[in-house]
């Protein structure tokens, strides 16, 4: 039996199993023919927050699977159709992202931005800077992509701990949050975005730091309170270095963009050359094992979820 799936255009050229159909579609392209759409049970969503990449799926009658290409999977779950399965990209994005979050790191412990904003004034910035060396890093989410910031911190002579959601063997539970905080000189959250998450970094988190402690955000915009942020690095207690914001991006004024003590990237944590083929990757071996009914990766909504 040929089964119709509808995959973005970045892996149209694989090889897959001859029981699949493959159709393209990439967000802001026109929508396939009706009779297309009505065939499909497998939709890989494009990799972009665009609201057309969660529409679509309600023009899919016969649809069992969605399959995103962020980790993170909150932007789809309110267009996922009642019995249709959820499966992220965990993985994907775990070399990038975590290749993010410690040059975030390091490039605000030992001032960079301070080294490029002066250069267009011919100033020769020497001073005394801070090293990752010898300091004590929190890892506030320590999934895959956790662990894989930890791989890349351990050259650099630093002490991790672990925060998850569930306590386990070497990493705590977020109940030992308040404690930890006041431990740590490096809190990076890469944590997905839930309702326990929403503004878990407020005003209290955020005055529990350590003077001169650094808050690391590549995991969602809305897990820190902007206002508190904001408020907070005005006193120049903190420093923060954030890929992603809330809201996303900035309007202009808004204090984001001056507030002191602030590294700031346009949310590029999974946008690199490391996605392409990690993501064909997972494209190519989720459709094999559909078509060969095998368990799916990754699920993590719908009725296939644990």
């Amino acid at each position: 039996m040929v089964t119709d799936v509808l995959i973005p255009s970045l892996a149209e050229d694989l090889s897959f199993p001859e029981e699949l159909t493959i159709h393209v579609w990439d967000s802001g392209d026109p929508l396939p023919a009706d009779d297309i759409l009505s065939r499909i049970e497998y939709y890989v969503m494009p990799y972009t927050f665009a609201p057309d990449t969660g529409d679509i799926a309600a023009k899919l009658p016969r649809l069992k699977v969605m399959q995103t290409l962020t980790a993170g999977y909150e932007h789809a779950k309110p267009y996922l159709p009642d019995g249709v399965t959820l499966c992220n990209a965990r993985g994907v994005h775990d070399a990038s992202t975590a290749e993010l979050a410690v040059t975030l790191t390091l490039a605000s412990l030992r001032g960079i931005p301070t080294f490029v904003e002066a250069r267009p004034r011919g100033e020769w910035t020497f001073g005394f800077y801070d090293a990752l060396a010898d300091r004590t890093v929190l890892i506030v989410g320590y999934g895959s992509i956790g662990q894989a910031i930890e791989r890349r911190l351990a050259p650099f002579e630093c002490d991790v701990l672990r925060v998850a959601r569930t306590a386990r063997d070497g990493v705590a539970g977020f109940a030992s949050l308040p404690e930890l905080v006041g431990r740590s000189d490096v809190i990076i959250l890469v944590c997905p975005l839930t309702e326990d998450t929403r503004g878990m970094v407020d005003a209290e988190f955020l005055a529990a730091m350590r003077d001169g402690a650094l808050l690391v955000n590549v995991a969602r915009g809305p897990i820190v309170d902007t206002d508190a942020l904001v408020a907070e690095l005005s006193t120049g207690r903190i420093r923060a270095a954030v890929d992603v914001t809330d809201p996303e991006p900035p309007p202009a004024g808004h204090p984001l963009w001056t507030v002191p003590g602030l590294l700031m990237s346009p949310h590029v944590g999974g946008s690199s050359s490391a996605f392409r083929p990690r993501a064909r990757r997972l494209i190519q071996g989720q459709l094999q094992r559909y078509a060969a009914g095998e368990p799916l990766e990754n699920v993590v909504a719908g009725p296939l979820a644990r």
